[in-house]
């Protein structure tokens, strides 16, 4: 079997175990826990890959007062914790909901130190994206996965979903080290010492010890499948579910199909839907959140198309928050190509962002998610921003690694200018030509935001107000770091679009994951999780990881639950 080649699907079959769990991203944690409390358990999954969408993610999470912040000082509190997560959620979802994540995040943490063989740390001073509520953190809460051996894996190697960028050289990068890496020129004694230790690890890994370091969602990934299979839990790859199968009112199994076989899979204690949202249904994104929304942008995994929502639905199941995403602002994706994400690039001084008439209509530093409620809200209200334009000068080129692998000095690719999603320019009325733009309104703008920029306060916008907005800055620009003047001798524009990390919304479900009918009654049997349940934060995104915190922290709790049963 070549190298990374996945090895032929287990074949289903007609069986009865305590715990099924449909999915297998944060559903794995669902599962080792439940193998954990002595529950047989078995994971379906609809793709050949094992991961969901954690494996194509940044991999990190976040979940309060956990063993790891506690060791690292972070001096984090279950009580401050909820009054953050109080703050940011509002009414927007039950507290209870919040309540019992912050309650069970520690214990969540303990058990994947038992159950698999990662090691986490503490993303120190990656902000919550809200510190500025009461009970936020400046400091963060954010935690990742070190570099993790995806060799231990072994023949099931190649059955891990890959991750959305392949490296050309061996190299585990961490987000916390993407930060730093991002900053080569301007900081490179925080950064080369980085590149340094993480090439040596991949390289050195590679040739000598045979080991085959990954980081971020892959090592998540790869960490919660690892623990899967040393605990002998069955996973069973190209198998979707047909329908959920009950007896009175309550969920015994389900039908699901591989090869064009059906087979019924008895689930004495439950069923877990962990499949997550509706990324790539879509008539269901149009119907529910924007017609705007273009074929194929969002990042999820491309089996992500809301069966399980559609097959709890139909046993009358509830469903909220179906308008929200996980959005993420991107450049365009061209030539059929994903669209690539733009997470410091936005917060990095000398660069600003503009709509279709030429003006700004936000703080281009804030959260991804935050971003893109601000679009479809202007949209919502009749306002729409028609296109996107992320501009910059040479400085800023030369500066900052753009696109997640366009390194400093790099030139853009000549696609992005053949495609008509970049182009370049040697003053603001001549790039307005360019990009299409009304001049007048874009020269306007470009004078406002480099008197503001001057000044170092951005009072239009607050661009630099908030520790979230800084910590992907520039430290070595004073007095903001998110802002610098731009140098209108050589401008740059290229398009943006707005991408997504997964639907964020979807079925109804209890503080103990219980999914619920329109009345608010219990389906009995039946537990939804990460991005098959309605977000448990409503409308926000507390803090880098919140998404795979909540689908780890929910699949431990509905463990837990089915196993009392």
């Amino acid at each position: 079997m070549a190298k990374n080649q996945a090895p032929p699907a287990t074949r289903a079959h007609d069986i009865a175990v305590d715990l099924l769990v449909i999915g297998s991203g944060t559903g794995m944690a669902a599962a080792l826990t439940a193998n954990e409390l002595g529950l047989s358990t078995l994971i379906v999954e609809k793709t050949q890959y094992v991961g969901g969408s954690t494996a194509r993610s940044g991999g990190a999470f976040w979940m309060p007062a956990n063993p790891v912040l506690a060791e690292a000082g972070a001096g984090d509190t279950i009580a401050r914790a909820k009054t953050y997560v109080h703050a940011a959620v509002g009414d927007t979802a039950p507290a209870a909901r919040g309540e019992a994540f912050v309650d069970n995040s520690a214990a969540t943490v303990d058990m994947l130190h038992r159950t698999t063989p990662m090691k986490f740390f503490w993303a120190k001073e990656y902000s919550d994206y809200h510190p500025e509520l009461p009970g936020g953190s400046a400091a963060g809460r954010t935690c990742e996965c070190l570099p993790f051996d995806a060799s231990v894996l072994g023949a099931e190697r190649g059955r891990l979903r890959p991750g959305l960028m392949e490296a050309g050289l061996p190299m585990p990068v961490t987000g916390a080290d993407y930060k730093w890496m991002n900053l080569m020129v301007k900081k490179p004694t925080k950064a080369f010492p980085r590149i340094i230790r993480r090439l040596a690890q991949g390289v050195y890994g590679k040739y000598v010890l045979k080991r085959e370091y990954i980081a971020g969602g892959q090592a998540l990934a790869a960490g919660l499948f690892a623990g899967v299979v040393q605990a002998g839990i069955p996973v069973w790859t190209e198998t979707s579910l047909v329908r959920l199968v009950t007896e009175g009112d309550r969920v015994t199994g389900a039908v699901v199909v591989q090869d064009g076989r059906e087979v019924t899979v008895t689930a004495r204690r439950g069923v877990v839907l962990a499949a997550g949202g509706f990324d790539h249904n879509m008539e269901w994104r149009h119907k529910y959140q924007s017609e705007s929304l273009g074929e194929h942008e969002s990042l999820g995994a491309e089996g992500n198309i809301g069966e399980a929502i559609e097959a709890a639905q139909e046993l009358g199941a509830g469903i909220g928050s179906m308008d929200q995403s996980w959005w993420f602002p991107a450049v365009a994706s061209i030539k059929g190509r994903p669209p690539m994400v733009m997470l410091a690039e936005r917060a990095l001084p000398g660069s600003f962002i503009v709509d279709h008439t030429g003006r700004r209509f936000v703080n281009e530093a804030t959260d991804y998610m935050t971003f893109g409620q601000r679009v479809l809200e202007r949209e919502k209200a009749g306002d729409p921003a028609e296109s996107m334009w992320f501009v910059f000068d040479q400085e800023y080129r030369n500066s900052y690694v753009f696109a997640g692998g366009i390194f400093p000095r790099q030139p853009l690719p000549p696609a992005f200018f053949e495609s008509g999603i970049a182009h370049k320019a040697s003053n603001p009325a001549e790039l307005a030509r360019k990009v299409g733009l009304p001049e007048d309104a874009f020269t306007e703008t470009f004078r406002t935001y480099n008197e503001a920029a001057a000044a170092g306060s951005d009072a239009e916008f607050g661009r630099g107000g908030s520790a979230y907005d800084r910590y992907y800055g520039d430290p070595t620009v004073s007095p903001n770091p998110n802002l610098r003047p731009v140098d209108g001798r050589s401008l740059y524009a290229v398009k943006m679009t707005l991408s997504d990390l997964g639907t964020c919304g979807g079925v109804q479900a209890d503080a103990r994951a219980r999914v619920l009918r329109e009345d608010g009654s219990i389906i009995d049997g039946l537990y939804a999780i990460g991005n098959t349940a309605a977000n448990a934060f409503g409308h926000s995104y507390p803090g880098a990881g919140a998404t795979i915190g909540q689908g780890l922290v929910y699949g431990y709790i509905a463990a837990h639950h089915a196993a009392e049963r």
